[in-house]
């Protein structure tokens, strides 16, 4: 528990904080693996066309590495090896990496020869995709990007000092008595770090996250990307008191799906970003890793936008103030009591998020 060592927010401070937002404009920072995916630069783009509504303070490159998934991805094709030379057609690889291998199998791809950037180029990989979003949209990104964490938290109580952390602390700092909304949509190392380096932050910042299962669900967490890269920084953001609206990829965020037909109707065509979009969304990484052939034919979540539309129009995006859980050993919920609230999505009108997207990208240069 980290509890301790931060500022103690009353309950009556707590639910004022965790309200949802609504009126003048709100100060934002971003915080972005923005390079990892496709759904980062879609994220970015509209909050970028969404300045009615955001100050847009910083956007921070964060880590990123798929590096954790290479040992059982391995061990998963040996036995799926062992497997079909023992038993023929038949393929009975266990555990979540199942289908990744008989995806990458069917493609030709031998995963022995995959190799995965680590957090330290992971981040510098999403620096330079936040300064391209920014170029295409024809944003001045001067003093408003800011390098991240070349690692992950050593300990729990560890900070890693980077331009990123410092300047979220700066901000969170300032004289502005407004709360700052910080969009973190991947790893939270950054956002970790500037609570470790400054705990009084956390009286002043409020961290609105998607990642993961809901807190009430049975499953382990380890499928999420950005809770399991990072366990000790995605332990503090639960344990340490901060102002938290928890948004959960799955179940909620999933539903956040959009096909090529889509991509061809409303995003080709508006602008160079939607033209860059269009062509992530047709030659996406993660297909390639995960061996993915019939991309025609399936739609792709677009997670991350499930932050800025609550912080946009906390309607599109149903909520509930609930005590926030633990993550034991095994990255599984527990609920003991005494916790501190959080606030914690419970739906999503994904159409209603789409067609603000998309009218805002009708307009974007």
């Amino acid at each position: 528990m980290h509890s301790l060592r931060f500022p103690v927010l009353s309950e009556e401070d707590m639910r004022k904080r965790l309200e949802p937002p609504s009126g003048e404009r709100l100060r934002l920072v971003i915080d972005t693996d923005a390079h990892n995916e496709i759904d980062d630069q879609y994220t970015l783009a509209w909050a970028l066309l969404s300045q009615d509504s955001f100050e847009i303070e910083a956007v921070l490159a964060a880590p990123y590495s798929f590096a954790h998934e290479r040992e059982p991805l391995l061990a998963a094709y040996e036995e799926h090896r062992h497997d079909r030379s023992s038993k023929g057609p038949e393929v009975a690889v266990v555990g979540s990496h199942r289908r990744w291998v008989q995806n990458l199998v069917e493609a030709g791809v031998d995963p022995g020869t995959m190799e995965f950037v680590g957090p330290a180029e992971g981040m510098e990989l999403s620096y330079a995709e936040i300064l391209k979003v920014y170029e295409l949209m024809a944003a001045d990104p001067t003093g408003l990007v800011w390098r991240g964490s070349p690692r992950y938290l050593p300990a729990p109580d560890t900070p890693v000092r980077s331009d990123a952390a410092e300047r979220l602390v700066e901000l969170a700092m300032s004289e502005d008595e407004r709360p700052l909304y910080v969009a973190a949509i991947g790893a939270l190392t950054n956002i970790a770090s500037a609570m470790l380096l400054e705990p009084r932050i956390i009286e002043r910042i409020v961290v609105v996250w998607t990642s993961s299962y809901p807190s009430y669900a049975p499953h382990s967490n380890r499928p999420s990307l950005n809770l399991v890269q990072d366990v000790p920084a995605s332990r503090l953001i639960f344990d340490s008191g901060v102002p938290h609206v928890y948004l959960p990829g799955f179940y909620i965020g999933a539903q956040l799906t959009i096909s090529l037909p889509d991509m061809e109707r409303w995003v080709q065509g508006r602008g160079r970003i939607g033209e860059y979009l269009h062509h992530l969304y047709t030659h996406n990484p993660i297909h390639h890793q995960r061996g993915i052939t019939d991309q025609a034919d399936r739609t792709w979540v677009i997670w991350d936008l499930i932050t800025i539309a609550w912080l946009i129009q906390p309607e599109w995006v149903p909520t509930m103030v609930t005590r926030s859980p633990v993550l034991d050993e095994s990255l599984h919920w527990g609920h003991p009591d005494g916790r501190h609230l959080m606030r914690e999505a419970i739906g999503i009108d994904r159409d209603a998020i789409f067609r603000d997207f998309y009218r805002k990208l009708e307009h974007a240069p």
